[in-house]
C-alpha cells in the first residue's frame, strides 16, 4: 500500500525558505510513516509579510489543495496562516496552519508563550490571532527581528539577533517557552533553543507533527 503524502506548501516564492524548512523536517520523516512533500507556490510574493500579500495568496492556496486531491493532510507553511479556513472548505483532509499548531504546542511546553517575530509591521496581526484564539493571558508578548523573510532564512547574523530578541522576551517578558514566528526561521530552532535555556517551537515542525498524528490516527 502507497504511503500517505502529506503536503506541505510555502505560500511565498523564495525556494530558499521552502528548502530551509523542509531541512528542518528531517526528524519527522520516518520509513513506515507519511512521506512529508514541500511545495512552493510559485505565484505568491516573495515574501508574505503584509495584510495584502496574506489575503492574495488564499485562492491560490485553495486552487493548490483542490489539485492535490490524492494528500492525506496539509500544511500551510507561513505563520500568519493565510488562506487556512478558505482552504479547509475545499479538501476533506486536514488542513493545518503553522501559527495555530505552534501556539496549541506552546501552551503544552510551558505557561507564557513569546514570538519573535520578523517584523514590527506583522506583529499587530500575529497579536490579533492570539486574541482570536483566546490565548492573551497566556501570551507573554512579541520582539521583532525587524528583517525580510528573505534576510531571516539565509541572511547572516540571524541567529545572532533571534538569540537577542529571545533573550529579551525570557529576561524581560518572563516568556517560558519560545515561538519562532516565520517558516524562514527553521534552521535555528536547536541552536536557539540550546542558547535560551528554554523550549523553542518552531511552526513547521509543529504543524507537520499534528498533520502526521492526524493521518497515522486515520490509518488504524
Amino acid at each position: 500500500m502507497a504511503r500517505p503524502e502529506i503536503v506541505v506548501v510555502n505560500p511565498n516564492s523564495n525556494a530558499a525558505v521552502t528548502a530551509g524548512f523542509d531541512a528542518a523536517l528531517a526528524p519527522l520523516r520516518f520509513a513506515d510513516g507519511p512521506v512529508i512533500r514541500c511545495l512552493t507556490l510559485e505565484e505568491g510574493p516573495f515574501g508574505v509579510e503584509t495584510q495584502e500579500h496574506v489575503d492574495e495568496v488564499a485562492i491560490p492556496l485553495r486552487r493548490l489543495v483542490e489539485r492535490e486531491r490524492a494528500a492525506a493532510a496539509f500544511v500551510i507553511a507561513c505563520y500568519s496562516d493565510p488562506g487556512l479556513h478558505v482552504c479547509r472548505e475545499g479538501t476533506r483532509s486536514p488542513v493545518f496552519g503553522i501559527a495555530e499548531s505552534a501556539l496549541l504546542t506552546a501552551l503544552s511546553r510551558g505557561d507564557r508563550f513569546g514570538v519573535i517575530a520578523i517584523g514590527a509591521g506583522s506583529m499587530p496581526r500575529h497579536q490579533r490571532y492570539v486574541r482570536q484564539m483566546g490565548l492573551a493571558e497566556r501570551f507573554a508578548g512579541e520582539r521583532p527581528l525587524n528583517m525580510s523573510v528573505a534576510e531571516s532564512a539565509s541572511g547572516e547574523g540571524t541567529l545572532a539577533r533571534m538569540i537577542q530578541v529571545g533573550g529579551e522576551l525570557v529576561e524581560l517578558d518572563r516568556a517560558d517557552v519560545i515561538v519562532m514566528g516565520c517558516a524562514g526561521m527553521a534552521r535555528h530552532r536547536k541552536a536557539l533553543e540550546a542558547a535560551l535555556g528554554v523550549p523553542v517551537v518552531d511552526p513547521v515542525q509543529a504543524a507537520v507533527t499534528m498533520a502526521i498524528g492526524a493521518v497515522q490516527i486515520a490509518l488504524a
